[in-house]
């Protein structure tokens, strides 16, 4: 009896080393940033024989991590179709329709991405799943960070989309237009809590 309870208490023990070895990395801290919409901005461009380029004005971003690795963060940006203002209300309306952002059926543009790769001092890829009128196909975010380090910072990228590959085949009539669409993402942030982000010196 007296060794089983030994043998118990042992275990107990070991126990409990484990669980207080696991406190440190589970209260670790993490940046927590906010991103600052009134200074952010999402803007889009296509090649187009009359200009065709503008702004969506409702939209909602995120990045997230789960330490001061860079690598270890998520974006998620989400964004209210029927916002698109390209500064031409007959445009708009052709661009909401069902031939392109259909914003009737499908609200939501959204990228989600759940990895980071550091390719330069201060650049990063974005590997994620771009959704637009509800088709769904892997897209990447090129950025260029300034600011790392610091309370504030930006990420400023593009990213280039076949709008045929997402069933936006029809055209503008009279107007010659050509199939990528740019997305420019601009996200200015501060941190309000956590350590500073830390990148790979390369």
């Amino acid at each position: 009896m007296f060794e089983l309870r030994t043998l118990n208490s042992m275990r107990l023990a070991l126990l409990g080393l484990l669980i207080w070895a696991a406190v440190p990395s589970l209260t670790q801290e993490v940046p927590v940033f906010a991103i600052t919409q009134d200074q952010s901005s999402v803007k889009f461009h296509v090649k187009a024989s009359v200009a065709l380029d503008g702004t969506f004005d409702k939209w909602d971003a995120s990045m997230t991590f789960t330490s001061p690795d860079i690598t270890t963060g998520v974006l998620d940006i989400k964004i209210q179709a029927d916002s698109v203002n390209s500064g031409s209300g007959m445009k708009d309306g052709k661009l909401k329709s069902k031939e392109f952002f259909n914003v009737k059926d499908d609200p939501f543009i959204t990228f989600h991405s759940t990895k980071v790769v550091q390719t330069g001092p201060t650049t990063v890829e974005m590997p994620g799943t771009f959704t637009i009128r509800g088709v769904s196909k892997p897209e990447t975010l090129t950025f260029t960070i300034t600011g790392a380090g610091t309370g504030a910072g930006e990420i400023k990228g593009t990213m280039v989309f076949d709008r045929k590959e997402f069933g936006m085949t029809h055209g503008i009539p009279f107007v010659t237009i050509a199939d990528s669409i740019d997305v420019t993402v601009e996200l200015k942030g501060k941190r309000i809590s956590g350590p500073a982000l830390v990148l790979a010196q390369k």
